[in-house]
């Protein structure tokens, strides 16, 4: 057994068992179960005192009695990746419990041609996927150790590799007991995050706003071509734009394919910032929790 550290418990999320369920508790008791079952959910990654609440809303829709295995797709911040990696460990840390990696699915990918492995440094290193692990933990406390998870750190890709990577995966969307976890904060703004668009006729933070659900209904409409227009033209700083490109792109696929065709449908139910920008010396991030659930 080979063990993937919380290695970011303490500063981005707490480190005690009890302090942590109790944050997952009160967020998930204040979120509405309206669109369980979800097959997929877009989530944040930020500390969870800025964005705790927001993710609620997406893993509210969970329902763990129909899930055995859950697709992590978070987007790689600190290692240069031309395609997607896939852990080399057995195990990843929560304080609420340990969660194990399937390894058979891995060894599938791995076999693929298509993915890396990544080192134990580089995999504790980043967070976008750590910081979903203790609220996948929470939701399937019932199901503890009935479950695996496929982590996969997705890179800069192209929107043909995206196309790619989103085919690969589709065979396992499709599988009614897997659920995709797709890790995205939205705008960055600020100098900090090089980007400072702003049109000057209304609050900045109003302005952000108005950039981020114009992403989020491209996001909607399930069409991958749209998504990477709406980025192309307005430069938005979605650090989970690939995770989310391979999620439409796998959609596109089933939705292509001659005999198979997919009751889903995406919305976004929260949107919240880490703070209101009014000045230009300000910043802020942007998070918010989208479900691909099946139509009524």
């Amino acid at each position: 057994m080979s063990i993937r550290e919380a290695s970011h418990s303490g500063s981005w999320y707490p480190s005690s068992a009890r302090e942590l369920n109790a944050k997952l508790e009160g967020w998930l008791s204040k979120a509405s179960p309206s669109l369980r079952p979800a097959k997929a959910i877009i989530a944040p990654h930020a500390g969870y005192q800025y964005c705790g609440s927001c993710g609620a809303h997406a893993y509210k829709q969970v329902d763990p009695s129909r899930v055995k295995r859950i697709f992590i797709l978070g987007p790689s911040h600190h290692k240069y990746l031309p395609g997607c990696a896939i852990t080399s460990l057995t195990h990843y840390e929560t304080p609420l419990y340990n969660l194990a990696v399937d390894t058979v699915v891995n060894e599938e990918l791995f076999a693929t041609g298509k993915f890396e492995k990544l080192s134990r440094s580089d995999d504790e290193h980043e967070h976008s996927i750590e910081l979903h692990l203790p609220y996948i933990a929470k939701v399937m406390e019932s199901k503890k150790d009935q479950f695996t998870i496929v982590p996969i750190l997705v890179g800069s890709l192209n929107s043909e590799s995206e196309a790619k990577f989103g085919k690969l995966l589709s065979k396992y969307l499709i599988r009614p007991e897997n659920l995709f976890v797709v890790s995205s904060d939205f705008c960055h703004w600020g100098k900090r995050y090089n980007y400072t668009s702003w049109d000057g006729r209304r609050p900045i933070y109003k302005y952000i706003e108005a950039l981020d659900r114009t992403g989020m209904d491209a996001i909607e409409k399930l069409e991958p071509g749209g998504f990477t227009e709406y980025l192309k033209n307005s430069k938005n700083t979605i650090c989970g734009r690939h995770p989310i490109g391979v999620l439409l792109n796998a959609v596109e696929v089933l939705r292509q394919m001659n005999g198979v065709t997919h009751p889903w449908t995406l919305k976004f139910i929260h949107y919240s910032q880490s703070n209101a920008c009014e000045y230009k010396e300000d910043s802020s991030v942007s998070y918010a929790a989208g479900v691909l659930f099946s139509k009524p």
